[in-house]
């Protein structure tokens, strides 16, 4: 099948997008949903519904989908080499991921649902930067995590793993 002609992506509100299919193909779950429906008819525009995404959140996935398109992001080196997303990928990129927690959080998720292995990966790295050098109480408040220990079981905990603590990465 030819790459032209387009696609209509749903989010989870019920907003449809109509998305070239080049662009939507960046998504296995897309790719999929799209070869599977191959043996229809080829003028009708599929549309595919994506429950777990909202709306804002599928906009953004479509804006990183159309410029990965035009300028393919560099890949990402391990081990990490900076703790600056700005050093590791190209400036569009990094400010693409510039946004609210909560939006990073449901990028990295709708990335994951959505299966887009470039988008994973720039989402996790700017998590990661987001929470290199917290302690465990920033880390809980920051994923809204109760913590479960009372003060001596914590203390208890960070003597047994004190040999974790203090290294340098």
């Amino acid at each position: 099948m030819a790459e032209s002609g387009t696609v209509k992506l749903v989010s989870k509100e019920g907003d449809v997008h109509e998305v070239p299919i080049s662009v939507a193909k960046m998504s296995t779950l897309v790719a999929t949903s799209i070869d599977d429906d191959d043996d229809e008819d080829e003028d009708e525009v599929r549309e595919i519904p994506l429950p777990n995404v909202k709306d804002a959140v599928l906009q953004k996935v479509i804006a990183y989908c159309t410029h990965y398109n035009e300028e393919p992001m560099t890949a990402i080196q391990t081990p990490l080499k900076s703790n600056k997303i700005e050093d590791m990928v190209q400036p569009w990129y990094s400010s693409f991921v510039q946004v609210e927690q909560n939006l990073l959080f449901e990028l990295v998720t709708a990335a994951n649902f959505m299966d887009i292995k470039p988008l994973l990966d720039l989402t996790c790295l700017a998590v990661a930067v987001l929470i290199k050098g917290k302690q465990a109480s920033e880390l809980r408040a920051m994923f809204n995590i109760s913590n479960e220990f009372t003060p001596e079981e914590e203390a208890q905990v960070r003597e047994e793993n004190k040999w974790a603590e203090n290294q340098e990465s």
